[in-house]
């Protein structure tokens, strides 16, 4: 069982909506560092065991500095995740560039920041030659195909545009060999949001394997792999978190076995993990605009899908939490909606909950990864402002909320002087 707690009495909440209007995202900075430091207890075998936050999860530097502080690295996927790591105090292998279809200019920044390109396409190697030279070290994205199954997020690895497959893996190491690379590391990504244990074992057991053959069949010996990311977290208070301690035990195993029993060892293991590191300790803090009963009762919220589309896109469940009617019986079923033109516009259906009005708060879990970064700008809908709930238990604005004048700004009016 999941324990759906929020660290906040209702009147410190009303306090807090009262300084930065609702909707806004509310991120717990203590929960964060104490769970980046269960995860790296919990691999404490692995000498200099890294997880890269994967920045797409929450690109706020806030909370990137709280992570490095932690740590941690990062992995980027795109040119703007690369600048903001950088402006971050990132540098060097602390970054890893993993991306798809990738533009010349984004492996260009990569290598010109140092950081550990990991291709998703042999050749690929071409593109990066041309554009900041090999470097130093290349590390390859392995998809295994119906060796294993991925999920409703990420989809049949035989389906996904993502990786090397299976009877090019061997292939792209000599090839990197061959084009000067000198350091090798191996990654995968075949799941997301994933809470079953043994899935990540046997990814472990995977990649060791591979790295075996491929110093057999290429005389390359991996100095790093990483396990990818896509451990879940429990939206339901039904769900069971991931035993981390339980995985590393049982991945160390395999380590022995496989690494240090065909006299690979050292192999450094890295992580690349965003969803379970900040999620569970972001909150959507709204409010109810309207209560209507149609077809079905309707509560409107003053958020929508344009800060959080899970729901929408995945009919993914995020637990709802009324602060103040905590001991009011849950005998209410209704819609929770936002106003964006759009049915799918629903954070949950059919839900039990007691009594709501307007005005009443509403705090939605599990919004600190693929929450506000997945927003959008569809309807005319301004993001949400995000907010650091400090250690000390004061709050930091980290991010304002969008304005009509942000909205406007990339546009040209036909009255206007266009600046050539």
């Amino acid at each position: 069982m999941s324990k759906k707690i929020v660290p906040l009495t209702k009147d410190k909440l009303e306090e807090i909506a009262g300084q930065y209007p609702t909707p806004f995202h509310l991120y717990d900075e203590k929960a964060i560092r104490e769970n980046a430091r269960e995860f790296y207890r919990a691999f404490s075998w692995v000498d200099g065991f890294i997880n890269h936050f994967a920045v797409k999860a929450c690109p706020n530097p806030a909370i990137l500095k709280i992570l490095q502080e932690e740590g941690m690295g990062v992995d980027c996927s795109s040119l703007p995740e690369l600048l903001l790591s950088e402006k971050v105090g990132f540098s060097g292998e602390e970054i890893m560039f993993t991306s798809n279809d990738t533009p010349p200019e984004e492996f260009e920044e990569a290598s010109r920041l140092g950081a550990i390109i990991n291709l998703d396409d042999l050749k690929h190697l071409e593109t990066v030659l041309k554009n900041g030279g090999m470097p130093e070290m290349i590390s390859f994205r392995y998809n295994p195909g119906d060796l294993r199954s991925g999920n409703v997020l990420i989809g049949d690895p035989r389906e996904a545009k993502y990786g090397v497959p299976r009877d090019q893996i061997i292939e792209a190491y000599r090839l990197a060999k061959d084009q000067g690379a000198q350091r090798f590391g191996l990654h995968t990504m075949v799941a997301s949001n994933e809470l079953e244990d043994e899935y990540f074992v046997e990814t472990a057991r995977m990649l060791f394997e591979l790295a075996v053959q491929i110093k057999r069949k290429t005389g390359i010996k991996v100095e790093m792999i990483n396990m990818g990311g896509g451990i879940g977290i429990p939206y339901h208070p039904d769900q069971q978190a991931v035993d981390l301690n339980y995985v590393s035990g049982e991945m160390k195993k395999l380590y022995e076995k496989y690494i240090a029993g065909e006299g690979l060892d050292p192999v450094k293991i890295v992580f690349e993990c965003g969803r379970m590191v900040t999620g569970p300790y972001g909150y959507l803090v709204s409010r109810v605009r309207h209560v209507t009963r149609k077809y079905k009762d309707y509560v409107g919220l003053d958020a929508c899908m344009a800060d959080l589309m899970r729901p929408a896109i995945y009919g993914a469940y995020h637990h709802v939490y009324v602060p103040g009617k905590e001991d009011i019986s849950k005998n209410k079923v209704y819609d929770l909606t936002g106003s964006l033109c759009e049915n799918n516009d629903k954070f949950a259906i059919d839900r039990t909950l007691p009594l709501l009005e307007p005005g009443d708060l509403v705090v939605i879990h599990d919004t600190g990864a693929h929450g506000y970064a997945m927003g959008f700008n569809y309807n005319g809908k301004l993001r949400s402002a995000e907010v650091l709930l400090k250690e000390g238990g004061t709050t930091s604005l980290i991010r304002r909320a969008e304005t009509v004048d942000d909205y406007f700004a990339t546009l040209r009016f036909t009255n206007a002087p266009i600046d050539v």
